[in-house]
């Protein structure tokens, strides 16, 4: 048990996540744009509010998954590593007439999560506000409480020198894939991929169904009509379901049990 892993489970760990990739969209037409492309609400997000959402095809499959933070002026847009390109070509795909402009802040920017029981942040998941140095939202990619902190490039080594003054250890992320495994919290890459649908995924705090149309809308309205899909991503401790097909598994440190996620046939 490392001491990374151990902080993640019983303390406060902090994680380097400057290599995700952090977008912001700007110009008059932003929310209308993002609503129409993405699974979740955005047209009544408000400054200090935020959500995780899907990018879909018309097919209905995950093309991507992202946090969107709503501010006065823009949006900020963060996602996983290897979809930083992809979202942004995807969403300039539909810029048509649409007064709206993106900008790859990746480099000028980093971003550091603190997580564990220790770290309990105030607010509702997904809201953000200013914090000492930049800016600190509720999200985790663990699924132990937490929250994030984006900063500029050149602020990244005061603020993890203040979290650790605070108590809080450096973890992996091999530690981090551990805990998110152990509880249940699926990335996308690995236990979702393109191929997979809103509701396989079992993440449906990423999807509105009162938002009106937006791509993929119709597929994800008739699997709800239909009332099932044919396979479901679970969570498994010890050995997996019969017939399922593990995405992913570890070992517990804590428990010393296999823990993973599996496509469960419904």
């Amino acid at each position: 048990m490392t001491p990374g892993y151990r902080a993640l489970r019983e303390g406060k760990a902090w994680l380097d996540l400057s290599n995700r990739g952090r977008i912001i969209a700007r110009g008059r037409d932003r929310s209308r744009l993002l609503h129409n492309i993405t699974s979740n609400e955005v047209k009544t997000m408000t400054p200090g509010t935020g959500s995780y959402s899907f990018l879909l095809s018309p097919q209905g499959r995950i093309q991507a998954d992202l946090n969107l933070f709503c501010f006065e002026d823009h949006f900020l847009i963060d996602t996983e590593p290897e979809l930083r390109e992809k979202v942004r070509v995807h969403i300039r795909k539909y810029i048509i007439a649409d007064q709206v402009e993106l900008e790859d802040i990746t480099e000028s920017t980093a971003c550091i999560g603190i997580e564990g029981p220790a770290a309990v942040a105030p607010g509702d998941p997904y809201s953000h506000a200013l914090w000492d140095i930049g800016t600190a939202a509720r999200v985790t990619i663990t699924g132990q409480p937490g929250l994030r902190i984006f900063c500029t490039a050149e602020e990244k080594p005061e603020v993890i020198t203040k979290l650790e003054a605070a108590g809080a250890i450096a973890a992996t992320m091999d530690d981090a894939r551990i805990v998110r495994i152990e509880n249940g919290r699926p990335r996308y890459g690995e236990e979702i991929t393109e191929t997979s649908l809103p509701q396989e995924t079992q993440q449906m705090h990423a999807v509105s169904f009162t938002k009106g149309c937006y791509l993929g809308q119709e597929i994800v309205e008739r699997i709800r009509a239909r009332g099932h899909v044919n396979r479901k991503l679970e969570r498994f401790e010890g050995d997996p379901p019969a017939g399922a097909e593990v995405v992913s598994s570890v070992v517990s440190p804590a428990t010393g049990k296999t823990v993973g996620m599996a496509w469960v046939r419904t």
